[in-house]
């Protein structure tokens, strides 16, 4: 087993009226302000947005895939390009998901065993294995900052012995990737299955702890299930995890849901949410979601969002609605880069919060923002 890598994360404040947790995560690539938000950019890259552009929205770390990048363009391309902050120049922090939730969401195509996972190629039907070895082999040759075990997620609902199964092969596969070489300053996140049954969540829990990961994931969840249950589930297992390592929601992008399970004590999330929903015409703002194919901003001369500084300001309603009905690509460059700084000046908001005691308070002041058109769509097409 490797020695530990040198990335630390610092506890600097919870609030005093929830779990919610203020801290940064230094690597060796920069740092992360926590609680973050983090964009996906499954194929390297975060669809329509330049790296500067990505930067300029205030995001700090982005999310790619394993999978998805094995197939396209391959770990040797990768390889012989120095690896993945080098192929998309990018020079800030990336995390690799390991292929776990494509277990989930290309199921008919996956062949699952104690051994690992047979994939069917989306693109071409080819096959390939991926193995706890092998997904940590890729990553490693990725060279991300942040790699994840290669875990089995259920769907929701699912039967018990299906959950129970899913929850002992995880830990199975997660003892097996913790002992993989890595890439240099590379840590790794065990990730807690065991769908709504709380027992197998704390079950899962206590046995990744044991094996002393750098930071833990949440997973499973945003797959079906009410955000009422997810929030329990959240609520359950995040005080079962080490209260000195990251906390990671994975999938999980709703507005509410990022700051009702900032609450909980979560550190960390991604989801498609901003940038799919960029890409559709619906943009998120303090008073919710506005859908800019819709005729009311036809002419409509005032701007976006009022309190959030993005690539749309100076812009007004009628002429972001106008680039969409015209199919012009600014429109989805244009929100999507609004929708990735309205969630990170979200995130931030919450942190300054969480230094003064009133994250409660903020959030109450949000959600009375929203209303009930905050949601966006679900996650769908995890590629981002």
């Amino acid at each position: 087993m490797t020695t530990a890598p040198p990335s630390h994360f610092e506890l600097l404040h919870v609030d005093r009226h929830s779990q919610a947790r203020l801290g940064r995560l230094t690597t060796s690539r920069g740092e992360i302000h926590t609680p973050a938000f983090m964009p996906v950019g499954t194929l390297a890259t975060v669809k329509g947005l330049t790296n500067r552009q990505i930067l300029e929205t205030g995001s700090e770390i982005i999310l790619a895939n394993t999978y998805h990048l094995a197939l396209r363009p391959g770990e040797d391309v990768i390889r012989q390009m120095g690896g993945l902050h080098s192929f998309m120049g990018w020079e800030q922090p990336i995390l690799t998901d390991s292929g776990g939730f494509q277990i989930f969401s290309l199921a008919r195509l996956v062949k699952i065993d104690d051994q690992g996972v047979q994939f069917r190629s989306h693109i071409d039907g080819s096959l390939l294995e991926l193995s706890p070895r092998r997904a940590m082999s890729i990553q490693q040759t990725l060279g991300s900052d942040i790699a994840m075990v290669l875990d089995q997620c259920p769907p929701l609902p699912s039967s018990a012995g299906r959950i129970e199964e899913s929850c002992r092969r995880t830990v199975q596969w997660a003892q097996v990737c913790r002992d993989q070489p890595r890439a240099a300053n590379q840590s790794v996140y065990g990730i807690v299955q065991g769908g709504l049954d709380i027992g197998l969540r704390k079950l899962c829990a206590a046995q990744l702890v044991d094996l002393d990961f750098d930071g833990y994931a949440i997973g499973g969840l945003s797959v079906g299930e009410s955000p009422t249950e997810m929030y329990e589930v959240v609520e359950q297992t995040a005080p079962c995890l080490p209260v000195d390592r990251p906390r990671y929601l994975m999938g999980v992008g709703r507005p509410q849901d990022l700051l009702a399970n900032v609450a909980r004590g979560i550190d960390m999330f991604d989801c498609v949410i901003p940038t799919r929903n960029g890409r559709n015409a619906l943009a998120f703002t303090d008073q919710g979601t506005l859908r800019m194919r819709n005729e009311a901003h036809r002419c409509d001369d005032r701007p976006l969002d009022t309190t959030t500084v993005s690539a749309c300001s100076g812009l007004s309603r009628a002429y972001i609605r106008h680039l969409f009905m015209a199919g012009e690509m600014l429109g989805p460059i244009l929100l999507t880069s609004h929708n990735l700084t309205y969630y990170a000046q979200l995130m931030a908001r919450a942190r300054e919060a969480i230094a003064a005691d009133s994250y409660v308070e903020f959030c109450r002041e949000r959600n009375a923002g929203w209303g009930d058109s905050a949601a966006g769509d679900s996650p769908g097409d995890p590629t981002g």
